[in-house]
């Protein structure tokens, strides 16, 4: 089902509900998903891990689309419609089980492996160290080293650059 961007988790809790009070809706729709991903991003030298929808926008219901079901699901609130062959069609089209299998796959496996930093720093960008002998000096970024999470810094100190080696807690963006 597509749905407003950002309202995902009330159009969940909001068919959850149906689910619960309605015996016939709830024997037609077994699983509601909407499947997230947990991102890390370093923000002033703090660790923050963030949920983020892989897919914004949508949420995957499980349903037997028989007799009212249908009108039902698309009368929840903030539901835009069904995705569908044509943009004429108002017939839901559903996924394979190759498509649902990859989504189930990707989800299980992003839960398995280990938090990623997403690098918020570019090669040539000014930032500021904040941590260190050098607290306080304005660098240029010369190299980024994912694997040891560490910076190659360009200081000027005395009118000379000189090369330090930082790691990403120890700077911030200016």
């Amino acid at each position: 089902m597509r749905a407003i961007s950002g309202k995902e988790g009330k159009v969940k809790e909001y068919i959850e509900a149906l689910i619960s009070q309605h015996r016939d809706f709830a024997s037609n729709v077994s699983q509601v998903l909407i499947p997230t991903e947990k991102v890390v991003t370093v923000r002033n030298g703090k660790r923050i891990v963030k949920e983020k929808n892989r897919f914004s926008g949508y949420v995957f219901v499980e349903a037997a689309l028989i007799g009212e079901t249908q009108s039902q699901l698309r009368n929840v609130p903030n539901v835009l419609g069904f995705l569908s062959a044509t943009k004429s069609s108002t017939t839901p089209m559903p996924m394979s089980a190759a498509e649902v299998s990859q989504m189930l796959g990707t989800v299980d496996e992003i839960q398995d492996v280990p938090e990623e930093i997403v690098i918020p720093f570019e090669v040539g960008e000014n930032i500021k160290v904040t941590d260190g002998p050098f607290n306080g000096f304005d660098a240029i970024i010369e190299e980024i080293n994912n694997e040891k999470k560490k910076l190659k810094v360009m200081v000027k100190i005395f009118g000379r650059k000189t090369p330090l080696e930082l790691g990403f807690m120890q700077v911030e963006k200016l």
